[in-house]
């Protein structure tokens, strides 16, 4: 029996055997088959032709399966298609066929390799939200070279039965179009909390651990038990541990449905609502029961374009989501551009610290007009529907920022202007940036990155990189303490009124941390669809006092895992769900 250890990123406890990932395509030779050995399918030209006729094919590919995923799988592909055909990319590849070019001629594959290899360095140079998108790279890299050699793309292992997939990580690209019938969970050597790995599993109701180190040399055919909530991977079960997944999987089919009205044990109501994507997305968080939308992502009418939507299109996707939802609040988060979701019409691919750099609400700055425009379109879908539209802009820093984006909602009809608390000078001033607008909402992921100083996606920080920080938490709290004094203003001003904070980012989806945050004062908690029913089963067994009470414990906790520990002990159900 070995035992790994991990960070548990979904929960569940699962007994299967392994299928490792396929192992990384290899680096072409100089003269690869089907190229050099004829010489008239060698001409610059010629290879220059296959090269861009790769690229497209693999853009194709991923634009196909892009629109038949939704959510964050969505998104994902997106962003990689995008990239699939990214003239940087392609023209660097051309340019190392020529017999000028420095160590001679290559061949189309080889020259596809080096230049990848290259652009992926320049990224990781960069650092933050940049460096993250070096496996994108190396994914499409992969992808390009394989359809250049008449070869299967990358992907998950086909099997016949189901499977637990393991990896050192999975690229974006795979991870996005999983079939959650065949992978019942995922492990990764790598990765972090945040990674596309960890937020696609919470998407998919999928077991998952990452950065646990050694579990991508695990044999095909391993039979492993997994608990995602604690981080543990164990191969050859004994008895207990079978009856622990067998117990697990009857206990999690009576978390199937949400009644759509939840409340702790004491009656107090805590909305709970869903972070959604597009309308399908929104269709299928209402019939889970969401009691709303919490975070509606508008970036993914912008995506996989190389110019700004027309106010039209934006009106038809953002009218999508609001149809869903006659009658509740939908809360529309302005474009999120820039960072690890660059747009060609919008961001600067060239700044030296894109995670610090122009994003969010500040691409106002750069490109005025994009912002007014989308606020026009938001105004109008709502018009044409029953839902109630909230608006709120992210990386809001000041105050200022705050009144500005509420003038220009205000000009454009839009009654509920609001910010996203993701950057630490929010949280700290929260008294004063609330008093400008009518709601924040705390991006935890976000949040936590900063206020720590650790990339999200980086498996050797994932310790850090956690919403269960005291420090996170006492920003939580800043947040809520904020909001509250700001609701002092006096009636008949602009800003008038309590205003309310939630939480959209993953931390939400966390039963045990959903508690905390009640605790704290967090008026809803936004998620994916299928994380709805066991946070409303958890909040369920508390009242107010017993989350305030446990909110104090973990504030005065001296570490992320001890302020964890500490809420879990005092929650028994969790461990009875296995959650």
């Amino acid at each position: 029996m070995q035992t790994f250890s991990g960070v548990g990123v979904a929960p569940g406890r699962v007994l299967g055997p392994v299928r490792q990932m396929p192992k990384p395509v290899q680096e072409p030779a100089p003269h690869a088959p089907g190229a050099a050995d004829n010489p008239a399918d060698v001409t610059v030209e010629s290879q220059g032709r296959r090269i861009k006729d790769a690229a497209k094919a693999v853009q194709a590919e991923l634009r196909a399966r892009a629109a038949g995923a939704s959510g964050e799988g969505k998104e994902v592909l997106e962003a990689t298609a995008l990239m699939a055909a990214d003239p940087m990319l392609v023209k660097s590849a051309i340019r190392l066929l020529s017999p000028e070019a420095p160590g001679g001629a290559r061949t189309a594959e080889l020259a596809v390799w080096e230049a990848a290899a290259t652009v992926a360095e320049s990224l990781k140079a960069l650092g933050g939200y940049m460096a993250e998108r070096v496996a994108d790279v190396l994914d499409v890299r992969a992808r390009i070279v394989s359809e250049l050699r008449g070869l299967p793309e990358p992907g998950i292992p086909a099997s016949d039965v189901p499977f637990i997939l393991a990896a050192e990580d999975l690229a974006p690209a795979d991870t996005a179009t999983l079939d959650p019938t065949k992978v019942i969970a995922l492990i990764t050597s790598s990765g972090g909390p945040q990674s596309h790995t960890a937020i696609l599993a919470r998407a998919l109701g999928l077991p998952a651990i990452v950065a646990a180190p050694g579990v991508d040399g695990l044999d095909d055919g391993t039979e492993i038990y997994l608990d995602g909530a604690a981080g543990t991977i164990t191969t050859e079960p004994g008895e207990d541990l079978r009856l622990a997944a067998k117990a697990w999987a009857t206990q999690a089919s009576t978390l199937a449905a949400f009644s759509g009205n939840n409340a702790l044990a004491d009656g107090f109501r805590v909305p709970l609502l869903a972070n959604v994507g597009t309308g399908a997305d929104a269709v299928r968080a209402a019939d889970a029961g969401a009691e709303g939308v919490g975070l509606l992502r508008t970036e993914f009418c912008f995506l996989d374009r190389d110019d700004e939507p027309s106010v039209e299109e934006q009106i038809a996707a953002y009218g999508a989501v609001f149809a869903a939802f006659p009658g509740k609040k939908v809360v529309a988060r302005t474009l999120d551009a820039g960072a690890d979701k660059p747009l060609p019409f919008l961001t600067n691919a060239d700044e030296p610290n894109p995670a610090l750099g122009v994003r969010g609400y500040r691409t106002d700055l750069t490109s005025p007009g994009v912002l007014e425009r989308q606020l026009e379109a938001i105004a109008a879908a709502e018009a044409a529907h029953q839902a109630e539209v909230w608006v709120m802009a992210p990386m809001i820093s000041t105050a200022d920022e705050a009144a500005r984006f509420a003038s220009l909602c205000s000009a454009a009809g839009l009654r509920t202007p609001g910010v996203m608390v993701e950057v630490p000078s929010a949280a700290l001033t929260a008294s004063t940036v609330l008093r400008e607008v009518s709601f924040a909402s705390l991006g935890t992921n976000d949040l936590t990155q900063y206020a720590m100083a650790a990339d999200r996606q980086l498996g050797p920080l994932a310790s850090l990189n956690d919403p269960w920080q005291p420090a996170v938490l006492q920003l939580v709290k800043l947040t809520v303490d904020g909001a509250a004094a700001a609701s002092t203003v006096p009636a008949g001003t602009a800003a008038a009124g309590t205003k309310p904070v939630g939480v959209c980012g993953e931390a939400a989806a966390d039963p045990a941390l959903a508690v905390v945050l009640v605790g704290l004062g967090v008026a809803t908690l936004s998620m994916s669809a299928r994380a709805l029913a066991a946070v409303s089963t958890v909040l369920a067994t508390v009242t107010v006092e017993q989350a305030r009470n446990l909110a104090v414990a973990a504030l005065a906790a001296p570490s992320a895992s001890a302020a964890r520990q500490t809420v879990r002990a005092q929650l028994p159900i969790l461990d009875e769900l296995g959650l």
